[in-house]
């Protein structure tokens, strides 16, 4: 029986994970076994990273909602919760954004927050 060296196949699948690993230091971008290890490594934090992401972001936005609503005499809580019974369905992104980019029309907010 012949001896199978499995060719091209072994090859493409070798040559798929050195191209993930394109750019690693040494021979973690060079070596397959060191290299398989890292792009593991790695797919396995790009995955808990995509959550991270995301609680990243809310915290920032909380962030500057506190800080702009203070400027009006608020706390964060206070101002949420006053938005809340004002009925008021903006989310903590788009907040964020008008406290940034259009304070007047934040000011505006924060009066329809005190109305109620």
């Amino acid at each position: 029986m012949a001896r199978a060296k499995r060719g091209f196949k072994a090859r493409r699948r070798r040559n798929k994970i050195l191209k993930r690993a394109k750019g690693f230091r040494g021979g973690q971008g060079r070596l397959i076994r060191t290299a398989s290890e890292k792009v593991k490594r790695a797919m396995a934090y790009a995955t808990r990273d995509r959550k991270v992401r995301k609680r990243d972001f809310r915290a920032l936005w909380v962030v500057r909602i506190g800080a702009a609503a203070r400027e009006h005499g608020l706390s964060y809580s206070q101002f949420m919760g006053k938005l809340k019974k004002a009925n008021v369905s903006l989310n903590r992104k788009m907040l964020s954004e008008l406290a940034i980019k259009d304070p007047a029309g934040f000011g505006k907010i924060i009066e329809i927050a005190r109305a109620n």
